[in-house]
């Protein structure tokens, strides 16, 4: 019913509107108490308030009036032949002592459903407000979720968010993933006692039991008496009660697909709106994603560590077997060397057959443990490099020199083809000689009988260089001047899908001819680490049954030293 107050100390206007008011079934009252007045208005705003001009400290009662509620309907009534200026800026409408009763009732009327207008228009801005808070506190706290790795920080704004956008009086957040054990979070608003806390502990359990009901054997165990509690508190003077059981509460689970990281349940002493329980579970979903990934991010850390740990092992083991290996194989070569001079026995042909094969593959093996030394330097970062100014073209005329002779007894024809006053590189001869070595050799071995091998030598710019399609990812060069080295064989060849395989360690192309040529596949994967020692490159072109062209380069102007 609609309550009409009536300020006003004229006996009978008070009569005349009360049997207006109460006929059309309006709740009508009247005062002329200005304390009272105001006590009343202060308890309880009426739905419309007529105040008589003619009352004393009319502009008091109105300040007061808008005091309360600066949203109050108020009506004057007044002569008609005289309106005060004073009071207009006061007054939401007014009505004359001659007015009919009808638009008396009409004025009313008329300023009640403005009053319910603006009313409904105050909630709905006051909804719109609290939904743009809401969507405020999500976007920050997604922000958040965004900007870090850390789980212990994710749960913790997590929390800062859900207190942001809904004032909880506590939350209690079981996290399965911050630490090695469970961990039970108490953001609380006040103070817990150890009973109450104890009774939360047990709630958490059989919460998490409820929405862990197959468990897997991976899942972390609950214990109540071993669960580990972090406790926040805001407000320590004051204490909540087990009459926090009888607040309004919502529960979820922090989970993405079958990853359970914990769950959460918050609690409020006044009720949660369906836009609170939408907010709390968002929330409580947004962080699950960044959990994952924080997991994931985490154990790839701990597996990198792992794996470094095993190739620290690795080549330390390899380190010490190849110089174990290297003592008795040099005391072996000595001795057979000794025996070939002919200065302990005479020899026979067999006997130097045999003596000449035996030390074939002594060097044999004393290149592989050479090989295995080297590559563990190399990833040891303990490789020592000499470098100082180098002409590729002596480098290659030494390496000619050296395998000539080795290729004339396979069948083959090695020949050169160097370009004229090339400029000399900053290099360390020894390891280019090591480099151009290994892939002649390759050559050699992988080419059959009356075929060439060609390795040539050239001034080039970068822009010029063609690289083929399967390196350009790998290998980036700089703007400047290259001496680029090619080493062209006609032996079997590569597959285009097997190009890049064949400078990894211990790889060797899958056919007859390859595995019948032996090797530890360590020499293209030496000579790849070596060149990028020198700020270079290695990429090869080949086509199977065709032949292969490896090409390796170094700027000219690189100061190394």
């Amino acid at each position: 019913m609609t309550r009409i107050l009536f300020i006003s100390d004229n006996s009978q206007k008070v009569d005349y509107f009360n049997s207006v008011f109460k006929k059309n079934s309006y709740d009508f009252s009247s005062l002329s108490d200005e304390k009272l007045i105001y006590e009343i208005i202060s308890a309880e705003m009426p739905d419309i308030i007529i105040i008589d001009s003619s009352f004393n400290n009319i502009k008091l009662i109105n300040k007061k009036i808008k005091s309360v509620n600066e949203n109050s309907i108020i009506i004057f009534l007044t002569n008609p032949n005289k309106i005060e200026k004073e009071i207009v800026k006061y007054a939401n409408a007014f009505i004359t002592e001659d007015m009919s009763e009808d638009l008396i009732l009409s004025t009313i009327s008329v300023n009640l459903r403005m009053k319910n207008a603006l009313e409904m228009l105050s909630n709905s801005n006051k909804d719109l407000a609290d939904s743009l808070y809401r969507l405020n506190a999500l976007y920050d706290t997604s922000s958040r979720f965004s900007g870090t790795l850390d789980k212990a920080k994710l749960i913790q704004f997590m929390i800062e968010g859900m207190d942001k956008a809904l004032s909880f009086s506590l939350t209690c957040t079981l996290s399965l993933c911050t630490e090695a054990t469970p961990v039970l979070i108490l953001d609380s608003l006040y103070e817990l006692s150890d009973e109450l806390i104890e009774a939360l502990k047990l709630r958490t359990v059989l919460n998490y039991n409820s929405i862990n009901k197959e468990e897997k054997p991976e899942d972390k165990q609950l214990d109540i008496t071993t669960l580990k509690v972090i406790k926040h508190v805001k407000y320590p003077a004051s204490r909540f009660t087990f009459n926090l059981f009888q607040y309004d509460n919502m529960f979820a689970p922090i989970s993405l697909g079958e990853n359970l990281f914990g769950c959460v349940e918050i609690f409020k002493e006044t009720s949660f709106t369906a836009e609170d329980s939408t907010c709390f579970q968002t929330i409580a979903q947004q962080v699950a994603l960044p959990l994952k990934s924080a997991t994931l991010y985490q154990e790839l850390i701990e597996t990198n560590q792992k794996l470094e740990k095993l190739e620290r092992l690795k080549s330390e083991f390899i380190s010490i077997v190849s110089h174990e290996l290297r003592t008795p194989l040099t005391s072996i070569k000595n001795s057979l060397d000794i025996l070939m001079s002919g200065k302990c026995i005479e020899l026979n042909s067999n006997a130097e057959k045999f003596l000449s094969m035996a030390m074939r593959n002594v060097q044999r093996l004393s290149g592989i443990i050479n090989d295995l030394l080297d590559l563990s330097k190399i990833e040891a970062g303990k490789m020592d490099f000499h470098f100082a100014p180098t002409n590729i073209n002596t480098v290659i005329g030494y390496v000619k020199s050296a395998l000539s002779e080795v290729a004339k007894t396979k069948g083959l024809k090695l020949t050169t083809k160097e370009s004229d006053n090339l400029p000399d590189i900053t290099a360390d001869s020894q390891r280019l000689e090591q480099v151009l070595t290994n892939l002649v050799s390759n050559a050699i071995k992988f080419t059959p009988e009356d075929k060439e091998i060609t390795i040539s030598s050239s001034l080039v710019n970068s822009k010029d260089i063609q690289i083929n399609e399967y390196f350009k990812d790998s290998i980036i060069l700089k703007n400047t001047d290259y001496i680029m080295v090619c080493v062209k064989d006609e032996g079997i060849g590569i597959e285009g899908k097997d190009l890049l395989h064949a400078f990894d360690k211990f790889a060797q192309i899958e056919n007859s001819l390859s595995r019948k040529a032996g090797g530890t596949g360590l020499g293209l994967p030496i000579a790849k680490q070596l060149l990028e020692a020198h700020q270079g490159a290695i990429w090869c072109d080949s086509e199977l049954h065709k032949g292969s062209k490896f090409y390796f380069v170094i700027p000219v102007s690189t100061n190394l030293n």
